[in-house]
């Protein structure tokens, strides 16, 4: 799979997940986006600010369209927030090892989703597609 068509400087993205606590990986995924240079917001129910990067509590309260949501939360949650995906017209889904199961994968079709939901994590992809700050 061709990952570069989701990663690529002009995009914006929002990642779901525990983005307050330094050892999940939602924050390390946020902080390995911005580290890339690539415009990140998170989302968490707490909103607030992590290292200059606004956090949102929903993905609908972030000004402008986003291009790709990071899943690092629970598939159950997963399932969710895709029909708000659906109906913020966004196109571009990456779960994060972890996050994604069987459903995942079904309504990521059932959506027309362009989606990675194969146990590829993003920060590798970055690094091994040379995209740094």
């Amino acid at each position: 799979m061709d990952l570069s068509r989701f990663l690529q400087k002009n995009f914006r993205y929002a990642v779901i997940g525990s983005v307050y606590n330094p050892e999940k990986y939602g924050h390390k995924v946020l902080l390995d986006l911005q580290s890339a240079g690539l415009r990140v917001f998170g989302i968490h129910p707490q909103a607030g600010e992590v290292e200059g990067i606004s956090i949102y509590s929903s993905l609908r309260e972030i000004p402008g369209k986003i291009d790709v949501v990071v899943f690092v939360i629970k598939a159950d949650d997963g399932l969710r927030v895709l029909d708000e995906i659906e109906e913020l017209g966004i196109d571009k889904v990456w779960f994060q090892p972890g996050a994604e199961d069987e459903r995942i994968r079904q309504k990521i079709t059932q959506l027309h989703l362009d989606g990675v939901a194969d146990g590829s994590c993003i920060m590798v992809a970055r690094r091994t597609l040379g995209i740094h700050g």
